[in-house]
């Protein structure tokens, strides 16, 4: 929400200067994000008049132009490469040491092909104040030399942009925003009284209402004899600052009230009209060519302005083309109505419309000024462009339901813990509208139309709180007691907490996506119910909540890729959903390597390449599961996964087969075809709240790590073993020979070609042995090897390789 402080001051009486009313704002909810006060940042360019420009010596495009700067001494040399630049020019001058917005340079004297150059004649674009930057500004021949250019321009209004919370809706106008800083004590309230216009005659054209739960109320209003034109310069000054473009008369006027009295409106060419008007559902296979100039298809659940002809405007989102006002409009409809925000708001998300009108009607509107709004949009119209006014047609309600909340004044001190003073409470409240009545412990408060968000008592509080200071709410620390505090986050947390960190500490960047994908995409990965539709999507390709975390993540590794980042790698924790049910709403931990985007320090690696593979997304997600105390020892490696993964690079890991943790390995093809990425994508998923808790028994505290103070011993065994053999069942043979000595078991390589024979392949493992007692001999080392070697070959049918 923008707008100038003079603008403001239309509405507030005040002599406080802009930064503290800046910070006012702030404090009472209405953060302020930016101030553009154009009038400081153009101080230093002044009015200057070039007394000759003769051509540069060594160059055809610039000229060598003698200035006077108006300060009383000698001429400046100037050179100047402008189209227009020529002698008797009153332009824009700018002396060395100053900022140059426009080029973000700071300027000096310069050699420009030999010739000094010791200053600047001015382009538009240079000061940020149009694009014109086709030749150098031209000013009024009066203009005075030597004046700051910005005051004498006008230019010394600022700007002020505040940031609204969607519950604000009646500060999306400068008449609100000017009653909170009233109410703040910063000035005066100038509220005059809406004085209604008499109608010259019935207004000739009928309005009816299909379904009052769209619009529950409609007013409209017929001027004719209007000549529209050019607005006013102070109102397009108004609407300049604020960056929109000045149109026409009528159009500027419903622009106007969208800002000043957070009132939207619209005008129709009453000559383009074809007879009555009826606000309805569209129909199948209707469209609009709107103002914006673009044409839109539209359905049963989108609102319209009709007249015989078909759709003349999209309901409070923004007008036809064909009925719009220009500078032939002589007969004018004005419409003042109210709609509902839900369908408002999703109209405009359908259709991709972000217009003035919908963000203020999807906020809601007050009610009450439906009527006074067009009073006063046809005070301007008359002011401005002349005509005689039609009687006023209402249809449905034109205010809102009444409000009246008991509220016991205590509550102030119990929710803030600040003591108010009954007087400044009635005060606060009045001031912002409200009307306070009643001496006792409960008064009756009656909430303004303008003030749809306040539905209770604690809203109450909070108008009287961030008026009166919240700056002054005391700092109340927790009492702490003599007992330890019990941790607030539960094991989920932790475990979300701690996934983070383990997946972060291997290179992985955390990314946070949608929480919904498209429909393709959720029955791609076993999604896709009718339940996870969401109702009100933000856009069409976010329908579906998701299934899985790694839709978004691939999306947004084929976003890198397509910007010429293909080693990605990431990671994100949070939730997928697999039903509506709470039941079937998982925490989960997932990621994603693509390209050169490999793990490092896993030790050897059997494919000794520098590229992303299977093993990478099966150690990132054990790495997870170590993380958050999963029980390592029970977890089983299945070979294979979901349809969407490699059915032979892939893997399930699980607590026997009715409890599976989470998957890992390559993306299908088919997969990555479906949803427009390019491979291959090494990706896993863990299931966060699948791990079991860990069992609570009374044993003796442990040390939380035990040294070891000899020496660990590695050996490497390499087994020939049938095909179908799993590796994972020589690993857990190797370890079960005595897992109190042994106290690893890797695979680092898997061979099958010359020199084994078919049917047949050779798994390397390292173990490693790990002495508690005494350092080993070569005999006892040899000895839990032999142990080895046999366990293995009896469990497994395999031979010691050669």
């Amino acid at each position: 929400m923008k707008f100038t402080l003079s603008w403001l001051k239309d509405h507030l009486e005040t002599d406080e200067p802009l930064d503290k009313l800046a910070d006012k704002l702030t404090m009472i909810g209405l953060e302020v994000e930016n101030i553009e006060d154009k009038a400081k940042a153009l101080k230093p360019f002044t009015i200057a008049k070039v007394i000759s420009a003769e051509q540069h010596p060594n160059a055809d495009r610039l000229r060598v132009c003698m200035v006077d700067t108006g300060d009383g001494g000698a001429p400046v040399q100037v050179v100047c490469g402008a189209p227009n630049a020529r002698g008797g020019l009153v332009s824009v001058f700018s002396a060395p040491g100053t900022y140059i917005p426009g080029k973000d340079i700071t300027l000096g004297i310069g050699t420009i092909r030999g010739v000094e150059s010791r200053g600047m004649l001015c382009s538009a674009a240079e000061l940020q104040i149009s694009n014109d930057h086709d030749g150098i500004m031209e000013l009024p021949a009066d203009a005075p030399i030597g004046a700051a250019y910005a005051e004498w321009a006008g230019l010394g209004d600022p700007v002020v942009e505040i940031n609204l919370t969607p519950n604000r809706q009646d500060c999306t106008g400068v008449h609100g925003i000017a009653r909170d800083l009233s109410a703040a004590d910063m000035g005066k309230f100038k509220d005059p009284a809406i004085r209604p216009i008499k109608g010259e005659f019935p207004c000739p054209v009928k309005v009816t209402v299909e379904d009052a739960s769209l619009c529950p109320g409609f007013a409209l209003r017929l001027v004719r004899g209007v000549k529209n034109g050019p607005s006013p310069e102070w109102l397009q000054k108004r609407l300049t600052a604020i960056g929109l473009r000045p149109i026409n008369a009528l159009v500027d006027i419903t622009n106007f009230m969208t800002f000043d009295r957070a009132r939207p409106l619209h005008v129709f060419d009453a000559k383009k009209v074809k007879g009555n008007l009826v606000v309805r559902r569209a129909r199948h296979g209707e469209s609009l060519l709107a103002l914006d100039g673009r044409t839109y298809n539209l359905d049963a659940n989108i609102c319209v302005i009709a007249d015989e002809h078909g759709v003349e405007s999209l309901a409070g989102i923004m007008g036809g083309e064909a009925s719009g006002c220009d500078e032939n409009t002589t007969d004018v409809l004005i419409e003042s109505a109210l709609w509902n925000e839900i369908n408002i708001a999703q109209t405009g998300r359908k259709l991709g419309i972000n217009s003035d009108a919908r963000y203020r009607f999807e906020r809601g509107v007050d009610p009450a000024f439906m009527v006074p709004g067009l009073e006063l949009a046809t005070k301007l119209v008359m002011e401005m462009c002349g005509g005689a006014p039609s009687e006023t047609v209402v249809v449905g309600k034109s205010f809102g339901d009444d409000r009246v909340i008991d509220f016991p004044v205590t509550e102030v001190k119990r929710l803030s813990g600040i003591e108010v003073p009954q007087v400044e409470m009635k005060r606060i409240l009045t001031h912002l509208g409200f009307m306070m009545a009643g001496p006792g412990p409960v008064v009756k408060v009656a909430v303004p139309s303008w003030r749809s968000d306040v539905h209770g008592k604690a809203d109450i509080v909070e108008e009287i709180v961030r008026i009166f200071g919240v700056d002054k709410v005391p700092e109340t620390p927790f009492e702490r007691g003599e007992d330890a505090r019990k941790s607030v986050l539960t094991p989920l947390q932790l475990r979300t907490r701690r996934a983070r960190r383990a997946l972060a500490s291997r290179g992985m960047v955390e990314a946070v996506t949608w929480s919904f994908i498209a429909k393709p995409a959720a029955e791609l990965f076993g999604g896709g119910q009718r339940e996870l539709e969401v109702a009100n999507p933000i856009a069409s390709d976010l329908s579906d909540m998701r299934p899985t975390l790694l839709a978004g993540l691939i999306a947004a590794a084929q976003a890198n890729a397509d910007r010429g980042y293909g080693d990605v790698v990431l990671f994100e924790v949070g939730q997928l959903f697999k039903g509506d049910r709470p039941q079937d709403q998982f925490m989960a931990a997932s990621g994603i390597r693509r390209g050169l985007a490999s793990s490092e320090g896993l030790g050897r690696h059997w494919s000794g390449s520098a590229a992303a593979d299977v093993f990478d997304a099966k150690a990132d997600a054990l790495a997870v599961l170590a993380a958050i105390g999963a029980p390592m020892q029970a977890l089983q490696i299945v070979a294979g996964g979901p349809g969407w993964l490699h059915p032979g690079r892939s893997g399930t890991i699980q607590i026997g087969p009715q409890n599976v943790l989470g998957y890992f390995g390559e993306m299908h093809p088919r997969a990555l075809e479906a949803l427009g990425a390019d491979g291959p994508l090494l990706v896993f998923e863990v299931i966060l709240d699948r791990i079991p808790e860990a069992k609570k028994r009374a044993t003796r505290a442990k040390p939380a790590i035990e040294l070891a103070a000899f020496q660990p011993v590695s050996r490497d065994f390499a087994f020939i073993v049938d095909r179908t053999v799993k590796a994972g069942d020589i690993a857990r043979a190797a370890q079960g020979v005595d897992k109190k000595l042994i106290t690893g078991v890797n695979v680092f390589d898997v061979y099958e070609g010359k020199g084994i024979d078919d049917g047949k392949k050779s798994i390397a493992i390292a173990v490693t042995i790990q002495p508690r007692e005494k350092t080993l001999t070569d005999q006892e080392i040899e000895a839990v090897a032999a142990k080895i070697v046999a366990e293995v070959t009896k469990k497994t049918g395999g031979t010691l390789r050669g």
